[in-house]
């Protein structure tokens, strides 16, 4: 959540058909790789392959700064509790993780561990520290003031991804794109308290999975053209969402949806230059959103304190609601 206990807003289904494209920005060359807002949702970032980050004030729609990474490479960037911080993933030289001052334009410190790709990147909701999952089999956790990783989960080969729980206690883990194992933060040397087996029949290999706001679902997303709402503590799917496609120019692209800041929404990006919405406490889909992109819609991400939303290809779009027309986007809390 955007502060404390705060709650967010409910979102009519009138406010979610109405979020049209407000602002455009064409600051990078290549395909965007990763995206944030900032804790109180009134910075964001953006990594892309073109080996750079891209920051944007919310209040003031504009560039407030770039930052190139032509050594390391940058990925899967990631804010932390702190407005100023962001963590990210390397694409060259080696797989560590980097803590990087937005306003100093500095790296603060690396966390080297990872053998293989990094996958996922999460902050903890209360602490300041993260966990990523890699290629390597292994899910660390990490404080960001210690180099060194304070937790090692091996999970095998294959690609694992993980999030915490919107309270930081759990840690879910989803292994072999078939089973979630829960660990609980408190007990990190222990074997999971519980294993979920989601019993999905040819389910492509899982991209990214999230718990929703609520905590009552888990939204995994797949290397293929359909994504997931399972029971997050009986494993079941609750909901298959399709329809988007994810193939462009013969090229198939992992798509990372997210859900709108009171859960009962999903977004989903698109190769067909739109954003598919879907309620999660129906499983229909809400709606369809044309947008200015003109690539694959790779990456959506709703303001944890804004009725906003951003989505990404090799550009960013900013969404706000036209309810009521003119004004400018409300506050969640």
């Amino acid at each position: 959540m955007a502060s404390g206990d705060a709650k967010p807003a409910y979102l009519p289904e009138e406010t979610i058909k109405s979020l049209r494209v407000a602002k455009v920005f064409r600051d990078n060359t290549d395909q965007i790789n990763g995206m944030d807002f900032s804790p109180h949702g009134d910075v964001f970032v953006t990594s892309s392959a073109d080996e750079s980050l891209t920051v944007y004030d919310v209040d003031k729609p504009g560039v407030k700064a770039t930052v190139n990474s032509k050594k390391y490479g940058v990925e899967h960037v990631t804010f932390t509790r702190n407005n100023n911080l962001v963590i990210h993933g390397s694409t060259k030289v080696d797989n560590t993780i980097r803590l990087l001052s937005l306003k100093d334009n500095k790296y603060l410190r690396y966390f080297p561990g990872h053998t293989e790709p990094v996958v996922t990147l999460g902050t903890h909701p209360n602490e300041d520290q993260f966990l990523s999952s890699s290629m390597d089999g292994t899910v660390k956790l990490w404080d960001c003031g210690t180099s060194a990783a304070w937790g090692n989960i091996p999970v095998g080969a294959g690609r694992p991804v993980a999030a915490y729980d919107p309270e930081g206690l759990i840690v879910a883990i989803g292994v072999g794109s078939e089973e979630i194992r829960l660990h609980d933060i408190r007990k990190i040397g222990a074997q999971p308290f519980s294993t979920l087996k989601t019993r999905m029949n040819n389910s492509p290999p899982w991209a990214s999975l999230k718990f929703s706001p609520t905590g009552t679902q888990i939204l995994i997303a797949t290397t293929g053209n359909t994504c997931y709402a399972v029971d997050a503590f009986m494993g079941n799917v609750i909901w298959t969402f399709s329809g988007y496609n994810n193939v462009l120019n013969n090229k198939t692209y992992t798509i990372q949806p997210c859900f709108s800041p009171d859960g009962k929404y999903v977004f989903h990006g698109s190769t067909d230059s739109r954003i598919h919405v879907y309620n999660t406490d129906s499983g229909n889909k809400v709606c369809t959103l044309k947008s200015d992109h003109t690539g694959a819609i790779q990456y959506t991400k709703f303001n944890p304190r804004y009725c906003m939303f951003a989505s990404s290809c090799s550009m960013t779009c900013f969404w706000i609601s036209t309810i009521p027309a003119g004004t400018p986007a409300p506050r969640l809390n």
